[in-house]
């Protein structure tokens, strides 16, 4: 196949356990504290000292400093989005408003980093076949761009409804697609045969999560099923690199060439849009959304009952 090598019926209906594994994990955790205190805190301390060190040590393919920066900084997320959630003052704080652009912003900078790092890098690397080449460059610059077009996080609020959920309205559709076809190339580019369950299932996971289940809440959404899949395959890593579910990448220069040409002419087409909305409307959006005048805007608005500090219709 184009992205991958064969792909077993098995391994399908396993994709399929994994989106759906991801999803539940992220319900439970969206409504109940107590249930998101016992996966993104206690367990983790307790992998931390016991299964980690033996699972995700030199020579793994989950041992890179990548990984490790990568599930406490996701769990950091979680944790960070439930202060938020739970504490009414914090929902409100123009400082503890800017944690969760500046978490996603770190979390893009990790893999922007490990892009260009991996650029040269051919053959196997920490348990893992590395294809280096000018598309690790492309989508690093294309996670650049996706950083720059965050924007409206001081019109983050909490909904009103039984879950509390973290709700931040200028985070839209367009912008979501963008850093999905990114990070699916980012994945592909430099953890190419995990991706096709750490590229595709999680990053698909929180996607349906945030366009059918719970509009608005994406970041929340993605930070709880990226922290669950990192603890998951830090634990197992055979699951991904050497179990009969195990699916390899097809390392095809094309195909490389296509998912990073993919993800940065999509962010440019949002860098685009978005700064010329910026100087349009002379939006400032370190103090505002940009796309507060779009009917999705609105719409997620309306449906949680609650209007945003920096409404500007």
């Amino acid at each position: 196949m184009f992205l991958f090598e064969s792909i077993p019926w098995y391994s399908v209906l396993m994709w399929f356990v994994v989106l759906g594994g991801l999803m539940l994990v992220n319900e439970m955790a969206r409504r109940s504290k107590g249930f998101s205190i016992a996966i993104f805190l206690v367990l983790p301390i307790i992998l931390t000292f016991t299964v980690w060190r033996k699972t995700a040590g030199p020579g793994s393919s989950v041992g890179t400093w990548f990984h490790w920066a990568k599930v406490y900084s996701a769990l950091a997320g979680c944790l960070g989005f439930m202060a938020i959630r739970y504490i009414k003052k914090l929902s409100t704080n123009k400082f503890m408003l800017a944690f969760p652009a500046f978490i996603l912003a770190l979390n893009i900078t990790e893999a922007v980093i490990r892009d260009f790092q991996c650029s040269n890098l051919n053959g196997l690397v920490d348990g893992v076949v590395m294809v280096g080449g000018p598309w690790n460059i492309m989508n690093g610059i294309a996670g650049i761009l996706n950083i720059i077009t965050i924007s409206g996080w001081m019109g983050i609020f909490i909904s009103r409804d039984k879950n509390k959920d973290m709700i931040w309205p200028d985070m839209l559709w367009f912008w979501i697609i963008a850093y999905d076809l990114w990070n699916f190339a980012y994945v592909y580019n430099c953890v190419s045969d995990h991706a096709f369950y750490a590229g595709a299932a999680l990053l698909i996971s929180c996607t349906i999560s945030a366009f059918f289940i719970k509009k608005g809440a994406w970041l929340q959404h993605r930070a709880q099923t990226l922290a669950t899949w990192m603890m998951f395959v830090m634990c197992f890593p055979s699951f991904v690199d050497t179990s009969m579910f195990a699916v390899k990448s097809s390392h095809n220069e094309t195909a490389l060439w296509v998912v990073s040409t993919l993800s940065l002419a999509s962010n440019v087409a949002v860098f685009i849009y978005h700064y010329y909305k910026i100087f349009k409307y002379r939006r400032n959006p370190f103090k505002t959304e940009v796309h507060s005048d779009l009917k999705a805007y609105k719409h997620i608005v309306a449906s949680n009952n609650e209007f945003s500090n920096t409404l500007n219709a």
